[in-house]
């Protein structure tokens, strides 16, 4: 065995290396350079990436030549860009090595870092080896970038490769240190390829990791195992600033250039170096002005080269090239403004002006605008740009497609303004400066249209690009965005490109929609996007340059000259959330602009609809997008210009149907929007004198000579006409009509449900618009679409989704036959290819990410498979779907928010959709359906119930109750009633009211609403079940048909008489046992006082006191139970479970059943608490100040009960947030001081006597107040206080009846105090006087808001915290 050891090490020794290529020499160390032995696998570029004549370029390099000399591993910190992997490949240029990359993100796993497997032809099953296994077998250098995204259970995959030089991989293998492979002696097992089951690791390899630093940067930090085997190399940020300028521009910069160039370059630097001071405040915030992305003075140089620079910018040019090299600042705070406004100034640029230009025009960058496109060769066109710095001729890349012609002449389907012309001015300024584009949608997403994909649209064609549209959503991999894998026909597993990969060989413009969705897992596209190289299957690469020889080698492709990336977003997620410096490094970022209100009345007028309610419509657009905050306009409907549009058509088409308030209502589902909001609309149509009109009554709809016929609804403000529809023609869809038209064996018709069918019916059959339907439980949602499918004889398909729905499932139906998946198409794909209806049921219960889906269908018409295949309206190219033109989609989902709980879907789909809210009927409908139910029922008491069901959802409205009651229980009442006419009205009401048995509020507010309409109920909750089962005598009876035949047995196995009262083992009480005597109910009353009197002694409180607070707790009751199961299903919802996938155990993925096949273990799910996205604040908490006004005008103007409400709003705020065990923060405001604390952080409030007292005081403080006011200081102070704590958000809510003219306080210093802290979010309730302030919530929109009636504070300010807390 020594012998055979020796002999292996000999031959080892004696084995020649490879030849040299010559040496070289770096400060001091000198190397000789090898031959590659797979030079497939070196770094392709045309030159080196980096300048090697840089000292800092020099310095670096050094330090990585001694640390792979010495055989160690590196690791560069650096901040997000392409400089460190720039670096690592130069460093490989040099030394000729080979290399191997990794890219990580969140779906990198055990099988991508080690062994894939593949199953081949014939059902044989292969291993192969990923990069970093490639890498160590063959002796090359492993580049890993993005260290920081690698979650903390995966590295450790690579911590005994990187310390030993060991890994035991899949197949067998078992990879060896080269020393200690050397010691094992000839008789060593044999297994693979070449003889041995030990493979030796080789003695070149190296690793060279990429990371940004944890903090400053988002991401995981290093496990310290990984770290320590790593030697550190922290990445200078402003040389690598400076580095990346390399290669210099061809030609010298103008004079103004140059100047600009300069002083922009010394602002840029001294960011930096700005944001690299140190101080103690930056571990609880962070600087305003955050520092320049790496590729910024590339950006600027590569601009001034091309588009020489005027010899004086505007305010507006300046902060529009400002904006694209540091897109951070789209939505920083106005700090940053005012600081990078003082640098310009400073350096001699003068002030910013808004980005956003007034009038649309001088929107392109420094000012120039596209003047000519004409086409050069079949890849190539000039476009001629003209600005004040001159006239700038450029050759671009482009599509093999007619040019649309520019200057646009002729027939347009778009309108060619201003504003769109310099937007896409700036489009072709990019594409001429080689970047991919990136269209960055404005910090506030209330808008009007931006031109999203108009803009995409007409840039491919004006270049003639061949365009590939992605839609992505949060499911889609990393790996998936450039290749899947199939299953051909016997078995054999394969890897095939993504319509992105394509669109990089064949030179498409690619759009890539929605990118906000995907979170870092968009970084994965850094490398192809900057570099245009990326790692595929099996070895494939693209790379950045190859010679005609090296074009031949199957395994290497590079990127079409012509391929360009454009990424917009969904609007869905807030810009702090995914614009990073990741992203602005990876693109040329494009802020958006928005039309202007000519713009977007000239559009509007294209619908002829009458000017004057074109005008009223944008008057009031432009309020309600002012009102909006960003976090609420994520949450709620926009009125963008696509939703003006749809209501400025319906009124062209019926001019008599111009209810503008029931139109803009039903738009932006007003009936839903949290109490504040709909206080703010209904204020600002007032403002715009869109006023409220009587409902008409529509008659039933009828079928006649094949149409659906709606017949004129009466009213007497207006006269109407009827609307006629042709139904559904049946020789379109034979199949369908005969087998997918529902059946319904009743509808009662009634006017509401009527109203409803006809604007159904008008936006699908007329208008061609998508639908979702919102309401509450029982409404009739689903019944309302079935009688309309079955009046129209229109074919429909049937999805419910759930929280566990995938994109997959709603395309695809899997199944594996004979080892092989079969993909059916799901009935969304079906009702696209034969122009079905397809009803998409519980959208709201679904992720939001699948339901995303819907918004590229219903808006843009097209969509990509999974499986490669794509629809489309029209089909271009072979395998396309088109989109059947009588396809329609209808969501159906409760309304948003609190008691149903389900997902924000809204935000998602945009204004692709039209919206409709179904209500209950209303009095007279309701009565109407009813009696055509159970027309032998009394009329009077089916009114009486009717009425107290109205009263009943206005409970539920102002907070009183918690249930919103819907026609469904109402029908169900009815129909007992008919069924069982015997039965007493408390007996059947308790089908309904014996949920709320144990909530006695409930209980009383529902008796009193009984009574009021006259309703003959003695008792309801539990007095109702105790008593209705004491007087009800019931006897069971059972008659077998054959009594000989078989018998029933009891516990015993006897044979059992079933009659009357059973046999005598029947057990219980007689009769006349059961009944409670009034002894014993004396003993009860007397039980309850001594249980109060030790309660009150226990309490430390008299029975007055008791029953002061008792007072004011019964009033909020209601809101109570409602805020308090909000916030605690917030609480809940952030511990919520979701699927984690790449689990060894669980359920089957489906979305990995092809890795199952090849036998890969992490093909699982299981439910698991959802990690949060990088980036995100973790979880804290929050952290609410409340500021109530208790100064002497609380006490002298009580009449109005405004101290009253103010004393029941503290206990609901007290007992709400007490339920819930929250430590949380109140500050009193009173007359005499700006704030007097009465409850701090962490004194306790648990029990009822501390929370009495808290009232108590509140209720005393105003009687001593002088006259005078600090409501400006208390709420600057309680900013100022909470922004100390650390938590995820700050709040201060604030209630005043401060009158602002008499202390003369003004808008500036109210605003001061409102923004006196950019992390506290704070909020102001108006009573009182300061009700009268009619300025206050239009100066703040969603920030402040006026209540006249102080009975509506309680419902208020749990609206703001529903609003607040609810992200």
């Amino acid at each position: 065995m020594a012998s055979d050891r020796r002999l292996n090490r000999i031959l080892q020794e004696l084995t020649p290396p490879p030849p040299s290529i010559g040496s070289l020499t770096l400060g001091g160390i000198t190397y000789n350079v090898p031959a590659s032995q797979t030079p497939s696998r070196l770094p392709h570029f045309a030159d080196v990436p980096l300048d090697t004549g840089d000292s800092m370029n020099l310095d670096n390099l050094h330090f990585m030549l001694q640390k792979y000399l010495l055989g160690q591993d590196v690791f560069l910190l650096s901040q997000p860009g392409p400089y460190a992997r720039r670096l690592a490949m130069t460093f490989c240029s040099l030394i000729n090595a080979e290399y191997e990359y990794i890219a990580l993100h969140r779906d990198v796993g055990e099988t991508e870092l080690k062994q894939g497997r593949e199953i081949r032809a014939g059902g044989n099953l292969v291993y192969v080896d990923s990069a970093a296994v490639r890498a160590v077998k063959h002796g090359r250098i492993l580049i890993i970038e993005s260290i920081e995204k690698a979650e903390r259970g995966i590295m450790p995959v690579l911590n005994n490769l990187l310390e030993n030089r060991e890994m035991n991989l899949d197949d067998g293998t078992h990879i060896l240190h080269p020393h200690r492979h050397a010691l094992l002696g000839a008789s060593a097992a044999h297994h693979d390829d070449a003889g041995n089951i030990f493979v030796p690791a080789h003695k070149n390899f190296r690793v060279i990791a990429i990371a940004a630093p944890v903090p400053p940067y988002s991401g995981y930090p290093l496990d310290p195992p990984f770290r320590s085997r790593f030697q550190a190399r922290f990445v200078d940020p402003v040389g690598a600033l400076l580095a990346l300028t390399y290669p210099s521009p061809a030609h010298d910069l103008s004079t103004p250039s140059a100047t600009l160039l300069r002083k922009l370059r010394d602002i840029i630097l001294a960011t930096q170096y700005a944001s690299e001071a140190r101080h103690a405040l930056d571990a609880v915030e962070k600087s305003a002005l955050p520092a320049f992305p790496q590729t910024a003075l590339k950006k600027l140089e590569g601009i001034l080269a091309r588009f020489p620079a005027p010899q004086e910018l505007t305010a507006g040019q300046l902060a529009r090239l400002l904006l694209i090299l540091h897109p951070a600042l789209i939505d920083a705070p106005f700090q940053a403004w005012a600081m990078m406004n003082n640098r310009t100034e400073e350096a001699g640029l003068g002030t910013l002006g808004s980005a956003q230009s007034a009038d649309g025009k001088d929107i392109g960058l420094l000012g120039y605008h596209a003047r000519a496109i004409t086409r050069l060769t079949e890849n190539s066109a000039r476009v001629v740009f003209e600005g004040p710095g001159g006239v700038s001729t450029l050759d671009v890349p482009a599509g093999p497609r007619d040019f649309l012609p520019f200057p646009f002449t002729g027939d347009l389907d778009f309108f060619p303004t201003d504003r769109f012309l310099g937007l896409l001015t700036c489009f072709l300024q990019a594409h001429a400066l080689g970047w991919d584009i990136s269209y960055v949608p404005p910090a506030t997403p209330s808008t009007a249209s931006c031109s999203t994909s108009l803009l995409v649209r007409v840039f491919g064609h004006v270049l003639g690009y061949e365009s590939e549209v992605l839609h992505l959503y949060k499911e889609l991999g990393g790996r998936e965005l450039l290749m899947r894998r199939r299953i051909e026909d016997g078995g054999a597993t394969s890897w095939v490109p993504s319509p992105l990969l394509e669109g990089v060989w064949a030179g498409r413009l690619v759009h890539l929609s929605g990118l906000d969705v995907l979170g870092l897992t968009a970084g994965s596209l850094a490398r192809l996007v900057q570099d245009r190289e990326t790692e595929l299957w099996e070895e494939k690469r693209v790379v950045a340059s190859l010679s005609d020889t090296e074009a031949q080698h199957s395994e290497l492709s590079t990127a079409h000259p012509a391929f360009r990336i454009i990424s917009t977003a969904s609007k869905s997620t807030a810009l702090r959330d995914w614009l990073s410096d990741e992203h602005a490094n990876m693109y040329l970022p494009i802020p958006a602009q928005p039309m202007d209100h000519a713009e977007e009345r000239s559009i509007l007028l294209q619908t002829e609809c009458p000017p004057p309610i074109i005008d009223t419509l944008l008057a009031l657009a432009e309020k309600y997008r002012q009102s909006m905050s960003t976090d609420n306009i994520l949450k709620n409907r926009k009125l963008g210009t696509r939703s003006l549009i749809r209501i400025a058509r319906r009124v062209a088409q019926f001019s008599w149907d111009n209810d503008l308030h029931s139109l803009i209502s039903r738009s932006l589902l007003a009936e839903f929007l949290p109490t504040t909001e709909r206080m703010n609309l209904d204020t600002l149509l007032e403002e715009c004198e869109i006023r409220r009109v009587t409902a008409a009554y529509h008659p039933s709809p009828i079928v006649r000579d094949g149409s659906l016929i709606f017949p004129a609804p009466t009213s007497p403000q207006r006269a109407a006409e009827s609307t006629s529809i042709p139904c559904f023609d049946a020789d379109q869809d034979p199949e369908g009509v005969a087998s997918y038209v529902p059946h319904m064996d009743h509808f009662y018709d009634n006017s509401v449900q009527s109203a409803s069918l006809r604007d159904l019916a008008v936006d699908l059959e007329i208008l061609g618009e998508h639908l979702v339907l919102l309401g509450n439980q029982g409404v009739g949602k689903n019944k309302l679409v079935d009688r309309y499918v079955v009046t129209h004889i229109r074919p429909r398909e049937y999805i419910q989704l759930h929280r566990d729905t995938t994109v997959n499932q709603l395309m695809f139906q899997t199944t594996l036959e004979n080892g092989i998946l079969r993909y059916t198409d799901s009935p969304l794909l079906r009702a696209i290819a034969y122009g079905r209806v397809i009803i998409i049921d519980e959208a709201d219960k679904a992720p939001e990410h699948v339901v995303a889906i819907f918004r590229s269908l219903a808006g843009q018409g097209e969509l990509t498979l999974s499986d490669g295949r794509r629809l489309r309206r029209v089909k271009e190219r072979e395998g396309d779907i088109p989109i059947h033109p009588n396809f329609r989609l209808i969501l159906l989902a409760n309304r948003p928010g609190y008691p149903f709980l389900g997902n924000h879907f809204l935000q998602v789909l945009g204004d692709n959709f039209s919206c409709h809210s179904v209500s209950n009927p209303d009095l007279e409908s309701e009565r109407r359906l009813l009696l055509q139910l159970a027309p032998e029922l009394d009329e009077d008491i089916i009114r009486r119930l009717v009425g107290a069901f109205q009263d009943l959802r206005k409970g539920y409205d102002d907070g009183s109750l918690m249930y919103p009651y819907s026609l469904r229980e109402l029908i169900a009442i009815v129909r007992h009633m008919k069924a069982y006419p015997t039965d007493s009205l408390d007996n059947t009401l308790r089908n309904i009211f014996d949920f709320d048995v144990f909530r006695p509020e409930t209980i009383d507010k529902l008796a009193e609403i009984l009574n009021h309409h006259g309703l003959d109920v003695e008792h309801v909750g539990m007095d109702a079940a105790r008593e209705a089962a004491q007087k009800r005598v019931l006897e069971l009876n059972f008659e077998p048909k054959d009594a000989d035949e078989r018998k029933l047995k009891d516990g015993t196995g006897e044979d059992l008489d079933i009659q009357g009262g059973g046999n005598d083992r029947s057990g219980g009480l007689p009769d006349d046992q059961k009944d409670v005597s009034e002894e014993v109910k004396e003993q009860s009353r007397e039980m309850a006082k001594q249980e109060l009197a030790r309660r009150l002694e226990e309490l430390d409180m008299t029975a007055l006191d008791a029953k002061g607070y008792g007072t004011l707790l019964t009033a909020v009751q209601a809101h109570i139970a409602q805020l308090h199961d909000l916030l605690e299903h917030l609480s809940a919802k952030e511990e919520e479970r979701v699927w984690v996938k790449r689990q060894t155990d669980g359920e089957l993925d489906d979305s990995r059943l092809t890795e199952g096949l090849t036998g890969e273990a992490t093909v699982y799910k299981r439910r698991g608490m959802a990690k949060p996205e990088l980036g995100r604040p973790q979880i804290k908490p929050k952290r609410i100040r409340f500021l109530f006004d208790v100064s002497g005008s609380m006490y002298r103007f009580q009449y109005d009960g405004r101290l009253q409400r103010s004393l029941e709003t503290a206990v609901m705020l007290m007992e709400s947030f007490n339920r819930l065990t929250r430590k949380d923060k109140y500050v009193w405001d009173s007359g005499d001081a700006s704030e007097i604390p009465l409850l701090k952080v962490g004194e306790s409030f648990s029990k009822v006597s501390e929370r009495w007292q808290v009232v108590e005081k509140m209720n005393i403080i105003p009687q001593y107040a002088f006259s005078g006011d600090h409501t400006v200081e208390a709420l600057e102070k309680a900013a100022t206080d909470i922004a100390r704590f650390d938590g995820d958000e700050h709040f201060v809510v604030a209630i005043t009846d401060a009158n602002f003219a008499r202390y003369g306080i003004i808008a500036e210093e109210l605003r001061g105090a409102i923004n006196r802290h950019p992390k506290v979010k704070t909020a102001l309730i108006c009573i009182g006087e300061g009700a009268e302030a009619s300025w206050v919530p239009k100066q703040f929109p969603g920030r402040a808001f006026r209540v006249d009636n102080t009975a509506d504070i309680p419902k208020v300010l749990r609206g703001i915290l529903s609003q607040m807390v609810d992200r």
